[in-house]
């Protein structure tokens, strides 16, 4: 009886969070001087560098377009809230962030708090552009995009590359992931179903968040000679230090956006690791041209580099994307794109934009389109964090 008791107080609570913040978007104050960008991410904890790199990288922009007077004379607001990657944060964060006035947003910057805030922020109908968040239902309803690619790409991706490019002297390839996990899962499966039927997967998985050992996992793949990693870095960075001297030096480790950071993972020495270590990428943080390399330069010298990644200059094209499509739509009406302008009146405004042909160039590609379903379309490149040693 108490559990039960318990269980219902506890989704009651849930339920009056989600009606509270729709009651604050339907109210929220009026003659606002300024846009209101928001977004929820792990500012704490094991996941604090993906968190982080998008919170630093949004302000970023967000000071240069106001450096370069906003849009329409008003200037933008980002507010960045902590999920500490748990889902159960979610509600009351975005009840904060629809406080704060928030009118557009990133989202969530991992999947789980993201698969929380798409359902919230469909209620309100409130124009989100996640810049790391990959499950494919993240944009499952019309108010939600992405500007990374969504797990199902990534494993295409993924597969397509070692079907057009790996060559192995006995056609295995190796696959770690964790078990039941929505990103890791996601992609394994879709690079599952994709791989040529010339290979011959070996599979091995876990299912701890932050797994300590992964000592059978590598027995079962030390033959391998090409090892796919569809997870994130720390536990990568384990399964790396534990196989180091079992799996040949010979091998590839390859990943996906989850890889991205671990030249950074703290106690972890990526130099110690004798096989090359790369994964799928949109961007390149030793790029030495172009606008990855000016975006890079300026957050180096404003952050530093530990928390330099992908995810970071992904936040930093979807503040810009979303500006300069509020600014195609201003340029059309400008009484439709004000800071008075209601959260699910700036949605249709943007919906439309994106999906009437609107593209867009930056840090992580160029002429970048959106489907109508909300998945982004770019190009994807192997980066090699660290070269095989000699």
């Amino acid at each position: 009886m108490k559990k039960w008791f318990t269980k219902v107080a506890m989704a009651v609570a849930v339920t009056l969070t989600a009606v509270f913040a729709a009651f604050l978007v339907g109210c929220q104050n009026k003659n606002k001087n300024e846009f209101v960008i928001g977004v929820s991410g792990p500012l704490t904890g094991p996941a604090a560098v993906y968190g982080l790199a998008v919170k630093n990288s949004a302000q970023m922009a967000v000071d240069e377009i106001n450096e370069a007077g906003g849009l329409g004379g008003y200037k933008f607001k980002f507010v960045a809230v902590d999920d500490k990657h748990d889902a159960s944060t979610v509600s009351t964060n975005y009840a904060t962030l629809v406080k704060e006035g928030m009118q557009v947003s990133l989202g969530c910057v991992t999947t789980k708090p993201g698969l929380e805030f798409k359902s919230l922020s469909k209620e309100d109908n409130v124009f989100f552009m996640t810049p790391s968040a990959t499950a494919d239902n993240i944009p499952e309803f019309a108010n939600g995009y992405q500007m990374c690619f969504a797990d199902t790409k990534q494993g295409t991706y993924s597969a397509n590359y070692v079907n057009d490019n790996v060559t192995t002297s006995n056609n295995k390839i190796g696959v770690l992931y964790r078990a039941g996990d929505d990103y890791s899962q996601g992609i394994y499966n879709n690079f599952k179903n994709q791989l040529a039927p010339k290979f011959t997967l070996v599979e091995a998985s876990f299912t701890d968040d932050n797994p300590t050992d992964l000592s059978s996992q590598v027995e079962l793949l030390k033959d391998c000679e090409f090892i796919f990693l569809p997870i994130y870095y720390t536990p990568a960075s384990v399964f790396m230090l534990q196989a180091k001297d079992k799996v040949s030096a010979d091998c590839v480790y390859f990943g996906c956006d989850g890889l991205d950071g671990i030249e950074s993972s703290e106690g972890f020495d990526i130099n110690s690791i004798p096989q090359e270590v790369s994964y799928l990428s949109h961007f390149n943080s030793n790029a030495t041209e172009g606008a990855a390399k000016t975006y890079i330069d300026k957050y180096v010298a404003k952050y530093g580099k530990d928390t330099l990644n992908q995810f970071g200059a992904s936040a930093y094209d979807c503040v810009y994307a979303i500006y300069n499509a509020m600014k195609a739509a201003y340029d059309k009406d400008n009484s439709k794109v004000t800071p008075n302008t209601s959260a699910s009146d700036m949605c249709e405004v943007l919906k439309t934009e994106f999906q009437g042909g609107f593209s867009y160039s930056g840090v992580t590609g160029t002429n970048i389109t959106w489907d109508r379903d909300g998945y982004v379309n770019k190009a994807a490149v192997k980066y090699v964090v660290k070269a095989k040693s000699n």
